[in-house]
């Protein structure tokens, strides 16, 4: 598990500009949801987990009285803090997301966007958001998730741990329910959607070796065709332009 979190931050703090600027983070129609979900209120503290980019962070900041954007990594964190520094209200926390520095019963909201599939052991992040969370707080997961028949799931991770090599795993809906339901966590709302990831910059974003970028084409193209028919896998003459993932919305009450 300690080599699984040393490789989010060997990768993370090679890659951090990558994850201001990305068009799949920075961008999206789950960020103004969030917002219509959540309805902050200017009175509430936040808590945005594995924050990246600090997309979230930077759209619930101008809602709430303060939030933390929190991640593991430090270069990450501190080039984040530059790209957000005219938010007043922002704090910075390096935080381990399944062993959180905050006290119990702490916050309003908490978040945690496009990251838990890097986690080790999603139990223990659950359960933690769970004891920082106040009663009645409301959770936030925005996540890729694989699909329920198993050859689509090992697909996907595979595909996803080929590309980047700090992935751990995307779960089912199922196997989070299951987790939300372990901590007493009620859902109130969710939502899936078919998410489409440009392709060359999805790549680049985590690999520099033209051999590996290679690996991960060959294995999209040659998938069975009814695997290719499921992420439509779009090709562009010879190279692929993009392909779709499962995407989870959710928001559940302490």
């Amino acid at each position: 598990m300690m080599n699984e979190k040393e490789n989010v931050k060997r990768a993370f703090a090679k890659n951090s500009n990558a994850y201001v600027t990305s068009s799949t983070h920075s961008t999206g129609p789950d960020l103004p949801l969030l917002i219509d979900w959540l309805k902050p209120q200017s009175d509430m503290n936040a808590l945005d987990v594995a924050t990246g980019g600090g997309h979230v962070a930077k759209h619930l900041s101008k809602h709430v009285a303060n939030i933390i954007a929190s991640d593991l990594t430090k270069e990450m964190l501190n080039n984040t803090a530059k790209y957000l520094h005219s938010y007043t209200n922002i704090k910075y926390a390096v935080a381990d997301a399944e062993e959180l520095p905050f006290d119990n019963n702490t916050f309003d909201i908490v978040t945690c966007r496009i990251a838990a599939h890097h986690f080790p052991t999603p139990d223990k992040f659950i359960a933690e958001v769970c004891r920082v969370l106040k009663p009645d707080g409301k959770f936030m997961l925005i996540d890729n998730v694989a699909a329920e028949e198993q050859t689509l799931d090992n697909f996907v991770n595979k595909v996803e741990k080929m590309r980047d090599y700090s992935h751990v795993r995307s779960h089912t809906v199922t196997e989070w329910m299951a987790l939300f339901d372990k901590n007493q966590l009620t859902i109130l709302k969710q939502q899936s959607r078919k998410k489409t990831l440009p392709y060359k910059e999805w790549t680049d974003r985590t690999l520099m070796d033209d051999q590996a970028k290679h690996a991960v084409s060959f294995y999209l193209k040659n998938a069975p065709k009814r695997i290719r028919d499921y992420f439509q896998v779009t090709i562009t003459g010879d190279e692929i332009s993009s392909f779709i993932i499962d995407e989870w919305m959710v928001m559940c009450k302490k």
